[in-house]
């Protein structure tokens, strides 16, 4: 009888998880991808200011206009000409791969950002970006296991790393979808105790803390 009550509070818990994760998850994935757009429009820009008279400036400028206007099949097809281009290949693809994860292709997005997280034309600091924001759209994707999101994330969550709170944050939700609730109130346990920790990361640790239990 007691196997059957604790399976009933699992089921409980995990639909409080996943009701949380409706609520929170996709400002979570759209803050994420905020932080790549202000990027590629301000390095774009930069860019564009320098090198206005290439063709590759005015093609990607064209390209964000389509994005702006809702014409997202149109603008796909002219991040995905500019992919190959030395100047603005990079940022063409982070914006291609946040359209297939707005258009609900995560696993093609994990992809794209996979690629760019080791693809050496890739700025350091854009690399982290691109495995942060392929660990989000992985949760997504059932077909990829657990372990090998976290083997991806674990790296960005050293001291002093940029993305390392959020890395723990996506590392919790990974250990939860794994079923391992020790590591994921850890990590959560974790963020809330760290003082550096954004407080929108914090609030949701703290919540998860509660929701699981452990508050």
């Amino acid at each position: 009888m007691g196997d059957i009550f604790r399976e009933v509070d699992e089921e409980l818990r995990q639909e409080r998880y996943e009701r949380l994760w409706r609520q929170y998850g996709k400002y979570l994935i759209a803050g994420a991808v905020v932080v790549v757009a202000a990027v590629a429009a301000w390095q774009g820009w930069s860019s564009y200011r320098v090198s206005q008279q290439e063709a590759g400036g005015l093609e990607f400028s064209a390209a964000t206009r389509l994005v702006r206007e809702g014409r997202i099949e149109q603008a796909e097809g002219a991040f995905a000409a500019l992919s190959a281009s030395a100047g603005y290949g990079v940022l063409s693809r982070f914006h291609q791969a946040s359209i297939r994860a707005a258009g609900g292709d995560h696993a093609s997005a994990v992809d794209i950002y996979d690629r760019l997280a080791v693809d050496r034309d890739t700025p350091p600091s854009l690399r982290g970006l691109a495995t942060v924001l392929a660990g989000l759209q992985a949760l997504r994707v059932r077909e990829i296991p657990p372990d090998a999101i976290s083997e991806r994330i674990a790296p960005l969550t050293g001291p002093g790393a940029a993305y390392r709170h959020i890395a723990q944050e996506i590392l919790a939700m990974v250990a939860q979808r794994a079923g391992d609730q020790e590591a994921a109130v850890s990590y959560y346990r974790k963020l809330v105790d760290d003082a550096e920790t954004p407080p929108g990361i914090r609030t949701r640790a703290a919540q998860m803390l509660n929701i699981l239990g452990a508050s």
